[in-house]
């Protein structure tokens, strides 16, 4: 079986690590031949993944197509997904998805609990908005790891905003920031990974630690994988998907955002749970049963970010420290360079013991830096 790839980043490098325990042949599509993924693959090709013919020549002699970014040529999949292509997810739900102005419209239409919100075209519709305030300006395009989001406070701080289309969104008085990961098949069965809380970093706003499963009540976590299997079963679209939701100070549990593809959030099912998310979206993708996602043991997870004030040739400072310990599983994304805030790679703890696995997360934290040999 062919199995295309769009996108060439550290998501693609791990669904091409768990591919090579199937009888599958890989292609990748990106445009920087020194991506993460590159090497893995059987055969890579240069090239624009917003570009239509560039996705279309790629995709139409393989068998199936999957991404590892929303930002790709979504009418070139459709043209694929027409001419008998397997595209999934399908282009119809990364459209809606990958558009947080339709993903917005889409929760609200199917009835799935979200913050309230307004569509804005430009800056000045701000101005309409000032009793709405505090809420977060969200770039409805092209927005990604953090960037393309701001929170506006009051006022004073509306220059903040974007000047293109955007979602203003409530700000929720957050208690807890989770996300499920959400399988499903061709035939719409559907299986939900253990929740995972998520902690993030306050300057970049990417995740910094997580812990699997979050400890939540028994009526939230009913309420949170409700409300995550009807966003994917509205979406009518077999593939592998990331809800994130956040309970706020009252209990009550709302949707933030999805992701079509496999996410952050899942990185420590490489070794916590039964079936991997990047093995899981690839039986989806070979039309295999899906896997057990249940948690082997509880673990954590630390994101490895460019260190501030070093940009240039990687180098892991305090990385045989982090090898010494138990039960720490490093990730490396093959990544020469680095500067500030960039995502370099991640570890993954395992343990019984929820004080283990934080102790551990902050040991790491303040332990393994990427950095550059010579600080600018």
């Amino acid at each position: 079986m062919k199995v295309g790839i769009l996108g060439g980043g550290q998501l693609g490098r791990m669904l091409l690590q768990a591919a090579a325990n199937y009888d599958v042949t890989t292609y990748v599509l990106e445009n920087d031949p020194t991506c993460p993924a590159a090497h893995l693959c059987h055969h890579f090709t240069k090239g624009d993944i917003t570009n239509f013919d560039a996705v279309y020549n790629f995709g139409k002699n393989l068998d199936a197509l999957t991404i590892e970014i929303e930002a790709v040529n979504v009418d070139a999949l459709s043209q694929l997904e027409k001419e008998g292509v397997k595209v999934y997810p399908t282009p119809a739900a990364i459209r809606i998805i990958k558009n947080k102005i339709l993903q917005k419209q889409f929760y609200t239409q199917n009835e799935i609990p979200t913050s309230e919100y307004f569509i804005t075209q430009s800056k000045s519709d701000l101005l309409q908005h000032i009793s709405f305030l505090p809420a977060v300006h969200k770039l409805a395009e092209g927005g990604y790891d953090g960037k393309g989001v701001q929170v506006i406070h009051n006022e004073s701080e509306l220059e903040l905003g974007f000047n293109a289309p955007s979602v203003l969104e409530k700000k929720i008085k957050i208690h807890k920031e989770i996300a499920l990961i959400v399988a499903m098949d061709a035939k719409g069965e559907t299986i939900i990974y253990p929740p995972a809380e998520m902690i993030f970093d306050p300057v970049y706003n990417l995740l910094d630690y997580q812990l699997s499963p979050a400890k939540l009540e028994e009526k939230q976590l009913w309420k949170a994988e409700a409300i995550a299997r009807k966003v994917v079963t509205g979406l009518k679209s077999p593939g592998l998907f990331a809800i994130e939701l956040f309970i706020d100070d009252q209990g009550d549990v709302w949707v933030n955002e999805a992701a079509p593809r496999v996410h952050n959030s899942g990185h420590h099912t490489i070794e916590a749970n039964y079936s991997s998310q990047y093995d899981m979206l690839l039986r989806i993708l070979m039309d295999y049963p899906l896997g057990n996602p249940a948690a082997i043991m509880p673990s954590a997870i630390v994101n490895i970010i460019g260190a501030e004030g070093y940009t240039g040739n990687v180098f892991y400072e305090g990385l045989e420290e982090v090898l010494k310990m138990d039960n720490v599983f490093i990730h490396l994304y093959g990544k020469t360079q680095t500067k500030p805030g960039r995502k370099m790679g991640h570890v993954t703890i395992i343990s019984s013991d929820y004080q283990d696995l934080s102790h551990k997360a902050n040991k790491i934290k303040h332990t393994l830096k990427a950095i550059s040999k010579r600080n600018v």
